[in-house]
């Protein structure tokens, strides 16, 4: 129903600065986005996927985890159908897997579980050196 591509990962020092982007395609997406969110998961090796930030699509509303308030913001290009994640001070505990997903249902209010979400990209490698 929706296909989604990240881009953007890479390695950089701890400090730097790295914008991933996720791009969305498909009619369901395309057709019924007033009820889609749009959000970021991460998952290093041994751990859970857990929340970073969500965006829902139609009004732009935003919530992000306390690990990354303040280096990192979540936005979208409703024309490129493409959500984007700024990430700045990156430090080495950002060093994960960065994949984009879709919760339709989301629209109303934004939810932050793994579980929540329908559709998921094959994600991006994020590295962060010391």
């Amino acid at each position: 129903q929706v296909q989604l591509v990240e881009s953007g990962g890479g390695l950089v020092q701890a400090g730097g600065s790295l914008r991933l982007s996720c791009a969305a395609s498909g009619r369901a997406f395309s057709s019924y986005v007033s009820s889609y969110a749009m959000g970021w998961f991460r998952q290093a090796p041994g751990k859970e996927r857990e929340f970073v930030a969500a965006i829902t699509w139609s009004d732009g509303r935003t919530g992000v985890a306390d690990s990354v308030k303040g280096r990192f913001t979540i936005s979208r290009d409703n024309a490129k159908s493409t959500v984007y994640l700024q990430m700045n001070s990156l430090k080495p505990e950002d060093t994960a897997v960065y994949y984009c997903a879709v919760d339709y249902t989301g629209g109303l209010e934004l939810r932050f579980t793994r579980h929540d979400y329908d559709y998921w990209g094959q994600g991006t490698q994020v590295t962060v050196s010391s």
